[in-house]
């Protein structure tokens, strides 16, 4: 496995580790951008859930690869939702950019997995 998606992996994985667990403990912020988005808190936690259990794929992945692959395609998934929902609710593109951000993120380190 190469360094770069060894680093990939930990980096996604530290993002949606605390993003997920924000999302968990419904903290204000979160709490916040899903009615702003339009979706509940209940909807807000299975995606934090998400988060968490991706990031953790991503960690496990480092040693069994397709689950880090599920992990990568599951986030790049998530994001492309995310960044549909922020266009959705005519964000400004400070809050459009960093899901998209990731969702190439975690594209790069699917096809990185992929091919090793």
């Amino acid at each position: 496995m190469s360094t770069v998606v060894v680093v990939l992996s930990i980096l996604l994985a530290c993002v949606f580790l605390g993003s997920g667990l924000a999302k968990l403990a419904n903290v204000d912020a979160m709490k916040k951008s899903a009615e702003q988005l339009g979706y509940s808190a209940t909807t807000s936690r299975v995606i934090g859930a998400l988060e968490v259990a991706a990031a953790a794929g991503l960690i496990v992945g480092l040693f069994w690869m397709p689950l880090g692959l599920a992990a990568a395609i599951g986030l790049t998934l998530l994001m492309i939702g995310a960044v549909y929902y922020h266009v959705r609710a005519k964000d400004a593109v400070s809050h459009i950019v960093p899901p998209g951000a990731l969702a190439l993120l975690s594209a790069a380190t699917a096809v990185l997995i992929a091919i090793a």
